[in-house]
This record gives C-alpha cells, sequence and structure tokens, in this order.
C-alpha cells in the first residue's frame, strides 16, 4: 500500500497559474484535498472515494457557487 507522502498531490488541468485551485492525492483507499495557494501549510481534508465523488459532483452541480 502506497503511504500518503507517497502519491504526490495533483492539480487540476484546468488551474491557472496564480496557485487558486484545489489539489488531490490518493492516499490508503481515501482521496486527500488541499488549498494549493496554502501548500504544506494547507489544512488536509480527507474523505472516503465515495464521499469525494459526491463532493465532485455537488461542485460540477454549482452547490458551492454562493458559498463566501
Amino acid at each position: 500500500m502506497t503511504s500518503p507522502a507517497d502519491t504526490g498531490w495533483i492539480k487540476a488541468t484546468a488551474s491557472n497559474d496564480g496557485g487558486d485551485c484545489v489539489e488531490m492525492r490518493s492516499a490508503e483507499g481515501y482521496v486527500q484535498v488541499r488549498d494549493s495557494k496554502l501548500g504544506t501549510t494547507s489544512p488536509i481534508h480527507t474523505l472516503t472515494r465515495s464521499g469525494f465523488a459526491t463532493w465532485l459532483e455537488g461542485a460540477k452541480n454549482g452547490e458551492f457557487d454562493s458559498i463566501a
């Protein structure tokens, strides 16, 4: 099994160079998400794979567009 430190962070190909995006990595059956502009100081949110799929679907549907 790969440890979280070995998986590497993935940034969306559609993100800009300003660093305003979310990065993710796969870690031991979970998906971890962080804010790329904070880098190593960002909190890391750990979700189940199904939880991540639900979150991603909500983002695609605009469910979080009004969150400040």
